[in-house]
């Protein structure tokens, strides 16, 4: 994919970027001889921001060049280049372009590793079950001209991570079960040689994670806790990631409403996550331990189904009063955290589709963090930034703690109300976290987009791959 600057290699399409007030490159002007600036001037090939020219060139190598106008390129941030660049992509996409060479020196940083994670993210298809006529898949042909040595290979394995994350979210519930998770992370393992385990439901009630099986009560489906670990690090403590993977949601006894219940497949998002993660660990290697826990379940009613009033014990051995039976992801997050202790983890950061009100708070481009340690979210923040995952500290504070508490019959309540809810669905995690470094990333929001965007389709977006990934390199620096 990484190729030195040359305009002697054949390609279909050259994406190069062009600004007011930058240079415009040698090798350009040569393929257009004594005509480029005139058209500059006449406003056929634009140099203000976002805006694409496709235009054939005199040159038997290089058939055409999709300028990328930059406006003024050092005013661009990093962001604003990833989403030109992603702009470019779907671009070509939309129109069968598949043979893509991009000049990376031609944009702002030199961004080679962008470009490799921007084109294969933005062009990410969805996969689909119409038995009409079929549509040819893109197949992308991508090499990225650059002058010096880029971390290309992290740029496309964070896309396949990503990818990865959104092809999970995408499949329906009756496809992706938890035994079908499970199988997944078989596939995963198998690919990159993790080591994998996954207990059955008899091995979760020796253990007592009575948290999860009450989630369970409702379904014929059986659930499953998957294990993924990758060690490369020696005996250093791991860093636990712990995904929710309720495969689909009704809401239990406390049901969702007709509107509010479709999409419910996606309620697996933060296993996703953890999947993709896990992707770009087998694919880098870096000197860093990682588990990952996945609780798998779907959360279904019927005559077994746990119930409003309900008291269960925790694998942790704290009871808990079921207030409301949609508060299902913190349950079986619980005792999955609960497992993950096992490990003695350096961190713990749980991942969730949690709660409606993390969207309420912060919409659908912000998640929301809780945190018992303000080092370690400084620390994750700084890489979100470069990511552009945004996310937004919420408060882990007494006064939510003891709500989460509040209770005549148990340890614990599983809902405290609809005010702060977020705040206390993180809260509840809390309880079984104890003193260890832990983050909780509530992603209801940001796993899907309602439309498309520079980086991809509507749909699920396999948000916090990038991210989780890269804190889990520079945490082993």
């Amino acid at each position: 994919m990484e190729k030195k600057v040359d305009y002697t290699q054949q390609t279909e399409v050259l994406v190069a970027g062009i600004s007011g007030n930058g240079k415009i490159k040698e090798e350009l002007h040569a393929l257009y001889p004594d005509r480029l600036e005139e058209w500059m001037r006449a406003g056929d090939v634009s140099t203000k921001q976002g805006e694409l020219r496709l235009l054939p060139t005199l040159s038997g190598e290089v058939k055409r060049v999709l300028f990328v106008g930059l406006g003024k390129a050092d005013n661009l941030s990093q962001d604003e280049v990833r989403r030109l660049i992603g702009k470019a992509a779907r671009y070509l996409m939309e129109r069968g372009l598949a043979d893509v060479a991009v000049d990376a020196t031609t944009f702002p940083g030199e961004p080679a590793e962008m470009v490799a994670e921007t084109f294969l993210l933005a062009t990410y298809e969805v996969e689909h079950y119409k038995t009409g006529k079929q549509v040819t898949p893109y197949e992308l042909e991508l090499s990225i001209w650059t002058e010096q040595g880029a971390r290309v290979d992290r740029g496309e394995a964070l896309a396949a991570g990503t990818n990865l994350a959104r092809r999970l979210v995408t499949m329906p519930g009756n496809i992706l079960t938890a035994p079908k998770l499970a199988e997944e992370a078989g596939f995963l393992a198998e690919r990159h040689g993790f080591k994998l385990k996954v207990l059955d439901k008899s091995e979760m009630e020796e253990l007592g994670m009575g948290a999860l099986l009450a989630v369970n009560q409702g379904s014929t489906v059986p659930p499953k806790l998957i294990v993924l670990e990758y060690n490369g690090a020696g005996d250093e403590d791991p860093i636990a990631l712990v995904g929710k993977g309720v495969t689909f949601d009704t809401g239990g006894y406390s049901i969702k409403s007709k509107v509010g219940i479709v999409g419910m497949k996606g309620d697996m998002g933060g296993a996703a996550t953890v999947f993709g993660v896990f992707e770009a660990l087998g694919r880098l290697k870096p000197a860093a331990n990682v588990i990952g826990v996945i609780p798998a379940t779907d959360n279904m009613i019927s005559g077994n189904a746990f119930k409003p009033d309900d008291v269960i014990t925790s694998m942790a051995g704290k009871t808990i009063e079921v207030l409301n039976t949609d508060a299902e992801g913190r349950l079986i997050l619980a005792d999955a955290v609960t497992y993950a202790k096992e490990f003695d983890p350096r961190m713990i950061i749980d991942i969730a589709t949690l709660t409606e009100g993390v969207l309420v708070a912060l919409g659908m481009e912000i998640t929301g963090v809780l945190t018992n340690d303000q080092e370690l979210y400084r620390r994750f923040e700084a890489v979100t930034q470069e990511t552009n995952e945004m996310v937004w500290q919420m408060p882990y504070v007494d006064q939510f703690i003891r709500q989460v508490r509040r209770s005549e019959v148990a340890d614990l309540n599983n809902s405290p109300g609809r005010m702060g809810a977020m705040i206390f669905a993180g809260s509840f995690i809390g309880e079984f976290v104890g003193e260890t470094p832990w983050l909780h990333l509530d992603i209801a929001g940001t796993s899907e987009q309602n439309t498309a965007s520079e980086l991809g389709p509507k749909g699920a977006t396999g948000v916090m791959v990038r991210s989780l990934y890269r804190f889990i390199e520079r945490e082993a620096q």
